[in-house]
């Protein structure tokens, strides 16, 4: 795991650019800092090096390809780059290899195969950085699913002559001399119904994350890029569901069970000591499981527990790890812990971000940290194997309300919006419900909250100067502000609840669960490997009928069909506590409560110009007044310390 960092067209100071980009990056790699340059300087790579397989200089970075054509800045791991180096090997692409670092058969098989067909062979974690000097093309590319973060885009006032610039973090493209970016106002509604920044935007202008999957041009000059893609989550999912799995329940575990094996067999590879977070889910649970089935010595596995019990799972954690064998580490976290981790968490993300889990989440990675160099984690079970309820409750709900034709139920969900605009609770909930046009609409407005326009009405439709020519603003997909969820083609999976899996496949799970898996555990020096995620375990669920993972109130079927040879039954029929913290509790406290306010200070936000001031405030004395919490005053209060960590 690292960091990487370049720019294309940058000022004539280039070498002090770079380092201030590695340096921001210091923790994503604290072993190891390198950079390059063409003659020109026009074209500069950057890396920060966590050393996991091949620990030599050897597996260095940048690092150019044998024949002296490719440079690449890489962050990740390829899993099966044994296969790929004895494939070179056999076709006698490579005569021998310099070290034995996976970075070195990436590169070679670009050189070999090109990078669109080595990403199609490649089963791993990336964000790459490749140059091709004869070209003199730029290619960045992004894993199949959004394990590791890449940021890219334009830096600079002088539209004619804007730095192109990308980066594992984004507090690294904001340490270019150059950057003057404004923030993004037009995401800014999205942020405050999803709790984050969903790709491909930035909460910067000009700014945007590359999407997975995808694999972005751009040529000398630099001023135009073209976005392809190699890999597709939909397309991946369509053709499962057409070519269903065609054994028994039984025989889908025993398969299911293979690669999940293969995964991690491959994923618990790297010359440094390797772990596994255990949060007493089922997820987890299996994983460290087949972990410790593989393993000639004990696993190690980590938990945190919390003092209130009613977000406490380390008493379960502890016994499924008495029974599985494994060396167990366990952390109970307090408020306090808590109030320590919150001033960081603006440079941690670099942008807002507001998954409160994002602090136990970055806490059990400081604890694992001090152990082991790569943690294993059970993050995708629920998005693949139909694990949430509100899969199941949205399509109750849906049959039920589409009996009414839409004619009526229109009006009717307005009226009931315009009587409750100032109530609480279920009537809000029924009204955003009676209005969905689809059950996919119903699914984002069961997620959203109570949907307050926070961000202040002035700001609607305001048309920024754009620091970016229409030559590349041209190139864009999407239009400003429309996330993966606004655009999704209803109707695309037959059963309704592979629809609501897909979406959250497509967005909820990189740009929240494994943006803050990764934002926190890097914070740390730790790498987080997910074999959930491997492509053959992507590949094989979507081939699954609905009825293996889920019937009746049973969620992840064919999942627990796995762990249930290692684990009692009885110790996981239990109802589900997730990985969150007591914040409606914690809040009121006297030390957090000062905090918050200081944040939404009335003339602070009057300054900003950017909130709605009147309704943070009323969100805010709803909840100290009247105990009503709503997930909102996190988001605003991470919105406020970002702004807060920025100088704003």
């Amino acid at each position: 795991m690292c960091g990487i960092a370049g720019f294309c067209n940058g000022a004539n100071n280039w070498k002090q650019n770079i380092e201030r980009m590695n340096e921001k990056m210091y923790h994503r790699g604290p072993d190891a800092s390198g950079i390059w340059s063409n003659e020109e300087h026009t074209v500069v790579l950057g890396h920060r090096r966590l050393a996991i397989v091949d620990l030599t200089a050897s597996g260095a970075q940048p690092m150019e390809s044998h024949d002296g054509r490719y440079v690449i800045a890489y962050n990740g791991e390829v899993y099966n780059y044994v296969k790929i180096k004895e494939r070179l090997l056999r076709e006698e692409k490579v005569t021998a290899f310099r070290g034995t670092s996976d970075t070195e058969v990436l590169l070679e098989a670009v050189s070999a195969y090109g990078l669109e067909e080595t990403l199609r062979i490649a089963k791993g974690m990336f964000a790459i950085a490749l140059y091709d000097k004869e070209k003199q093309m730029l290619s960045l590319a992004r894993d199949r699913v959004g394990e590791k973060p890449l940021y890219y885009g334009f830096v600079g006032e002088n539209v004619n002559n804007s730095c192109f610039a990308f980066a594992s973090d984004l507090n690294s493209i904001v340490s270019l001399e150059e950057f003057k970016n404004p923030v993004n106002t037009k995401v800014l509604d999205n942020y405050f119904r999803y709790g984050y920044i969903a790709t491909p935007y930035s909460v910067y202008e000009n700014i945007w994350k590359l999407e997975p999957g995808k694999i972005l041009e751009i040529k000398s000059p630099f001023n135009n890029f073209q976005i392809k893609t190699y890999w597709s989550m939909e397309e991946t999912a369509v053709c499962g569901q057409n070519h269903i799995f065609t054994g028994s329940e039984e025989e889908a575990a025993q398969e299911l069970e293979r690669i999940l094996k293969a995964a991690i067999q491959e994923q618990m590879v790297a010359d440094v000591p390797v772990g596994a977070f255990l949060s007493a889910g089922i997820d987890s649970s299996t994983v460290v499981a087949l972990m410790q089935s593989l393993s000639r010595r004990k696993v190690r596995s980590f938990t945190i527990g919390m003092w209130d019990e009613k977000f406490n799972e380390a008493d379960t954690a502890a016994q499924i790890a008495k029974i599985l064998g494994t060396e167990h580490t366990e952390l109970y976290i307090t408020e306090e812990d808590a109030k320590k981790v919150i001033p960081m968490l603006p440079e941690m993300f670099g942008e807002p971000f507001a998954d409160s889990s994002q602090i136990p989440t970055y806490l059990v990675s400081k604890m694992t940290r001090e152990h082991v160099t790569v943690s294993l984690s059970g993050d995708g079970g629920d998005e693949l194997f139909c694990g949430y309820s509100t899969y199941s409750s949205v399509n109750r709900i849906w049959n039920q309300t589409r009996r009414i034709p839409y004619l009526f139920r229109k009006p009717a969900s307005a009226v009931l919006g315009a009587v409750s605009a100032k109530s609480r609770g279920a009537l809000a909930t029924k009204a955003r419900l009676l209005g969905a046009k689809s059950i996919e609409d119903m699914y984002l407005r069961s997620e959203i909250g109570e949907g307050f326009r926070i961000v202040r009405k002035d700001l609607k439709g305001k048309e920024r100067q754009q620091t970016a020519c229409l030559q590349w603003t041209e190139q864009m997909p999407w239009e400003a502000g429309k996330t993966v969820m606004d655009t999704y083609p209803g109707g695309l999976m037959r059963e309704p609840q592979h629809n609501l899996m897909l979406m959250d496949l497509r967005m909820y799970h990189p740009d929240d669960i494994l943006n803050k898996v990764d934002r926190t555990a890097m914070a740390v020096s730790l790498e987080t490997r997910v074999p959930m995620l491997d492509k053959d375990v992507v590949e094989f669920a979507w081939t699954l009928p609905l009825s293996y993972r889920m019937s009746g109130d049973v969620t992840k079927k064919v999942l627990r069909d796995v762990l249930y040879q290692y684990v009692p039954r009885e110790l996981m029929e239990r109802p589900k506590k997730g990985f969150s913290i007591p914040l409606h509790k914690w809040l009121k406290e006297p030390a957090l409560r000062e905090w918050a306010e200081s944040l939404i200070d009335r003339q602070t936000l009057d300054r900003q110009g950017i909130l709605d001031t009147e309704t943070v405030w009323r969100l805010w004395k709803d909840y100290i007044e009247h105990d009503i919490w709503r997930v909102q005053i996190w988001y605003i209060l991470m919105f406020q310390q970002w702004m807060l960590f920025t100088g704003r």
